[in-house]
């Protein structure tokens, strides 16, 4: 750490000198612009940069399927604008899986292709990016699924349980992009003041929007399982409706809290979200006494839907405690 003395010229005006070594890291030199954002009592400055189009390259040459879907989301999650993808000769197989992957991610779109390349950009300018709506609409279209799969599982609906592991992918664009403004916020702050909400707060929305994310794959995990069940008996379905109603009032209570502005209503309803976990390890209990009625293949996978349910309910108090700590006095 270095340190610097404060001056006052001209009477009024305090000035404190740069360290040399970062100046020159960050090619600052005399008529460069210098940002200020104030945090608090904090001031952040970084350098006003030209070209704030981040790009990245990444050669593919052995990269295909899953894993070559799994790069181009890390590199958009990592914040490049534009990504250049290339090798000696980008091969069909490629360019589908590259297309999938752009397909999954919001604003992101090819933008050129060549024999031996493939670039993509993030049309979505970051101002038009907003946490708060992302995790709104994650919230909605999780939990929706979940009652969705609930209803596919008693009512032995396939249409419906397709539907819900295919609505699943719009729950990950989400999360990605989410997680991408996130990791824009914490490098850049001129991004927190585009989106105009203050890092601790995305840093919240993060951890929510992570929890409903993992909601939404147990809702599709759920579906997948209704198809392999068939008929369930109507006490076992009588017992798992209870327990689904009672997780998701847990992550509706505590999805409330972390959105709500005013700290002390927020932090009722994040207690009301822990305090409901007896509720749902009775229910666990009422269920699994069901299940040893049922033949093992059955009760195994029926089982597996109650892991996921409580599962749910855990997810929902890590955002209850989260909105706990976003209501807590900062120092």
């Amino acid at each position: 750490m270095q340190t610097r003395k404060v001056q006052v010229t001209g009477g009024s005006t305090y000035t404190v000198s740069l360290p040399k070594g970062w100046a020159t890291t960050n090619d600052v030199s005399a008529g460069s612009v210098i940002e200020f954002h104030p945090e608090d009592n904090e001031l952040v400055l970084t350098p006003r940069r030209e070209d704030e189009r981040l790009k990245g390259s990444l050669d593919i040459t052995d990269l295909e399927g899953e894993e070559l879907t799994q790069a181009v989301i890390t590199m958009y999650v990592n914040g490049f604008d534009v990504i250049t993808l290339e090798t000696d000769r980008v091969d069909t197989a490629q360019r589908a899986s590259i297309r999938n992957a752009a397909q999954g991610l919001v604003g992101l779109e090819v933008i050129e292709e060549t024999s031996d390349r493939v670039v993509l950009q993030d049309l979505l300018d970051s101002s038009e990016l907003s946490i708060h709506n992302a995790i709104t609409r994650m919230r909605l279209v999780a939990l929706t699924m979940l009652e969705d799969a609930l209803d596919a599982l008693v009512e032995n609906d396939t249409e419906l349980a397709m539907d819900v592991v295919e609505r699943d992918q719009d729950v990950d664009r989400l999360w990605y992009m989410t997680s991408r403004v996130f990791r824009s916020v914490l490098r850049d702050p001129s991004a927190a003041v585009e989106i105009g909400l203050d890092r601790e707060t995305c840093f919240d929305y993060h951890m929510g929007a992570r929890q409903l994310e993992r909601i939404a794959d147990h809702a599709a995990k759920i579906a997948r399982l209704s198809l392999e069940l068939g008929e369930v008996p109507e006490e076992a379905a009588d017992v798992l409706a209870d327990l689904h109603t009672d997780a998701s009032e847990i992550a509706e209570h505590a999805m409330d809290a972390l959105l709500h502005e005013d700290p002390e209503r927020a932090m009722g309803l994040a207690s009301e979200a822990r305090a409901s976990t007896r509720a749902i390890d009775e229910g666990t209990q009422e269920v699994e006494a069901v299940l040893r009625t049922l033949e093992p293949q059955q009760a195994q996978l029926l089982g597996l839907v109650v892991d996921s349910l409580s599962r749910t309910a855990d997810y929902g108090v890590n955002i209850a405690e989260n909105a706990t700590q976003k209501t807590a006095p900062r120092p």
